[in-house]
């Protein structure tokens, strides 16, 4: 019974055993977790376009919830740079300027969102993680940071952007430049000041949070506000009241494959931030239940009138470094968010807008990497113009566009790996063991038989592809052959009629030239398959074996070739 709650429940079994000696570091850790989390909560609620306390909101559910239902022991759950620049780019031209309509899309996205990942849970899509590789989503970080970045100059310059797009926004740098409000000006550069000066004085202190408390008691005391510098204005606090989600048929339609799009990246910018701790402290990441985990946290986000939420890598990095143990370092972190939500929300109206942009701009220059983006180029140029292409997608056509074409090219390099895979001529070595023919001629082609192994699984839009190298690779082959044996365990890994179609093809082909057509693997299956498609098997048809070695002994025995005559002589040509 326990076993199973645990399975359900995975931080449960870590919060049950847990052992004393733990508890000092993981409360060092959730009070720097929670000093770095509420400046960045605040700065990514303003980016989302609602009220501060949503920020808030969106931290303290969340944590808890994951902290449970998790399988990271370092993982912070909360509002993240690149899903709150999704959200504010889908929502805020549905809003059309109206604050509740907007914070109410908001919550219908977050919801959207989490349904999607308890959908992908539920099939056990977890694979997706491995889905947008590591290049593709380096370039789409460094787009949406770059797009974050332009968009607080606003807020610190003190004007503000006519246009929607980055592109249009450069342009107009110039006539924008002449509109600066000097007053938010310094008090940016000061924000700045302070942030870079406790991080000399002290690099473990929570430096945003204390640069925002600096400049907060700034315009508060000298009432600064009299200069028009803008701060976030009243923060509602207290319980939040509950908002249904929006049921506009119209509106959730344009918001289904946005909500997609964000459950698939964040998921996978988790899943990237999870393992590389798990793999630091010793320990494995379950993608399926991590999916079912990361839906339960926004359905919490929405439930509490927050929005979407994901893996924080800055905060799962401080609270590593401080030493956290256990997922307690969430929920202890949640509860000081939580009760500054409920009880010190006043002295938060007196925090710079000015300030706050400060605090993305250097939240958002973490994800900036443009070192490794170009160090690609000398790794893997293919991987190099996927993230070129995505970086660019998301700062010339907008973060949505941006996003989904990084989908679509996750999927086109999944099935470009498919439908044109790698393929393979196999031969014996002098220890009997079968491998591949290379160069090094540490393997030997075996006189008269053929070996080929396709490396991907066989379906109907690689078929022809499959057929094609294997006739291409056959007629190379300078030697009469008389068997060819096609590795079945690579490819042969379901039940396809174009699949069964074609071998009868290939069948009929070689039997021409007085060939024998053989496969080696997954015997049962595919006399199974045979009976189901009409295909002919033994001697009469093509020759189904248990594995490699088998069909090669069955060949040697056949042909009356001792194992030492397998190889051929030095003179001559090798496959």
């Amino acid at each position: 019974m326990l076993s199973r709650l645990y399975n359900f429940m995975p931080g449960l079994q870590t919060l049950f055993n847990y052992q004393r000696q733990w508890l000092a570091d993981d409360m060092r850790a959730a009070l720097s977790v929670a000093a770095v989390a509420l400046p960045v909560a605040i700065a990514y609620a303003q980016l989302t376009g609602v009220n501060a306390a949503v920020g808030l909101y969106s931290c303290i559910l969340p944590m808890m919830l994951y902290a449970l239902f998790g399988t990271s022991k370092q993982l912070i759950i909360g509002p993240d740079a690149a899903t709150c620049a999704v959200i504010a780019a889908v929502v805020t031209p549905l809003a059309a300027g109206d604050s509740f309509k907007h914070w109410q899309l908001v919550i219908t996205m977050t919801a959207m969102t989490g349904i999607w990942c308890f959908i992908a849970s539920r099939f056990k899509l977890g694979v997706l993680a491995d889905f947008l590789s590591k290049p593709i989503l380096m370039g789409l970080l460094n787009g949406v940071a770059i797009t974050i970045i332009v968009s607080q100059f606003s807020k610190i310059f003190g004007f503000t952007f006519d246009e929607r797009y980055l592109l249009e926004r450069l342009g107009g740098v110039p006539t924008y430049l002449s509109q600066t409000h000097i007053p938010t000006l310094l008090m940016a550069l000061l924000t700045l000041s302070a942030y870079f000066a406790f991080k000399r004085i002290k690099p473990s202190w929570p430096a945003s949070m204390l640069a925002i408390t600096l400049a907060a008691i700034l315009v508060w005391l000298f009432n600064l506000e009299q200069f028009e510098i803008k701060t976030i204005g009243v923060v509602t606090g207290g319980l939040p009241i509950f908002n249904p989600p929006m049921f506009d048929i119209g509106v959730i339609r344009e918001l289904v494959v946005p909500a997609l799009n964000l459950a698939i990246v964040s998921f996978v910018s988790m899943m990237l931030t999870a393992r590389s701790f798990a793999a630091k402290n010793g320990y494995d990441i379950n993608p399926d239940k991590e999916f079912r985990a990361l839906g339960i946290a926004n359905l919490a986000s929405a439930l509490s009138q927050g929005f979407a939420v994901s893996g924080a890598d800055s905060r799962t990095a401080v609270n590593d470094n401080a030493g956290g143990k256990t997922q307690l370092v969430s929920i202890i972190a949640a509860v000081i968010i939580a009760i500054i939500a409920l009880f010190l929300t006043a002295p938060l109206e007196y925090i710079p807008s000015a300030a706050l942009g400060i605090v993305l701009i250097i939240a958002s220059i973490h994800l900036i990497d443009l070192k490794a983006l170009w160090q690609l180029k000398f790794k893997d140029k293919q991987a190099f113009y996927l993230a070129l292409t995505t970086l660019f997608a998301v700062l010339f056509i907008g973060v949505i566009p941006g996003i989904t074409l990084a989908v679509l090219l996750g999927l086109f390099q999944f099935i470009r790996s498919v439908m044109r895979p790698s393929d393979t001529i196999l031969g014996i070595d002098a220890k009997g063991v079968v491998r591949s023919l290379d160069e090094t001629d540490k393997a030997k082609a075996i006189q008269g038989v053929f070996i080929y192994r396709f490396n991907s699984p066989l379906t109907y839009f690689n078929v022809g592809y499959f057929k094609r190298r294997l006739l291409e690779q056959y007629a190379r082959q300078k030697d009469d052959i008389e068997c060819v044996i096609i590795d079945a365990v690579p490819c042969f890994t379901h039940l396809d009629l174009s699949v069964m179609s074609m071998l009868a093809d290939l069948d009929v082909i070689f039997k021409k030239r007085h060939i024998r057509l053989e496969l080696a693997g997954r015997k049962r299956q595919l006399l199974a398959w045979f009976k189901t498609a009409g295909i002919t098997s033994g001697k009469e048809g093509i020759y189904v074996h248990s594995d490699l070695y088998i069909a090669l002994q069955k060949n040697s025995v056949s042909q009356h070739i001792t194992e030492a005559a397998l190889f051929k002589s030095p003179n001559q040509s090798s496959a």
